[in-house]
């Protein structure tokens, strides 16, 4: 058998160069970089948004039932004292900051039971 391939007879090999140039290349990585941002972006907005506002509300509950007369605060902590997630605190009237619960990432008023549900 023979190395040959007629297929190829007449063919000169040439040097390559890409597909596409580096400006080329450089302007689809920036679009597409900016399209998965654009994508991404609101859904993080949203998501932080709405956790604010729960952690809040959340908060607020807490603290009234707790310590009724102090103002709530709740803020996103990652070294709190319920690890990564959400901390309650009330100020009380001298200033004084007290930790009421850990609310964790996804923050909800906790269950209250013996509360009727249905008007008798």
């Amino acid at each position: 058998m023979s190395d040959e391939h007629p297929e190829l007879s007449g063919y000169e090999p040439y040097e390559e160069r890409p597909i596409r140039g580096r400006r080329r290349t450089w302007v689809l990585r920036v679009v597409v970089l900016l399209a998965v941002i654009a994508l991404v972006l609101p859904g993080v907005f949203t998501t932080v948004n709405v956790g604010t506002s729960n952690a809040w509300r959340a908060c607020t509950y807490r603290a009234s039932v707790v310590e009724p007369g102090s103002e709530a605060t709740p803020r996103f902590e990652l070294f709190g004292p319920g690890g990564l997630g959400w901390e309650c605190y009330a100020v009380d009237r001298l200033g004084d900051e007290h930790h009421i619960d850990s609310m964790g990432l996804i923050p909800v008023a906790p269950q209250v039971f013996g509360v009727p549900t249905q008007r008798v």
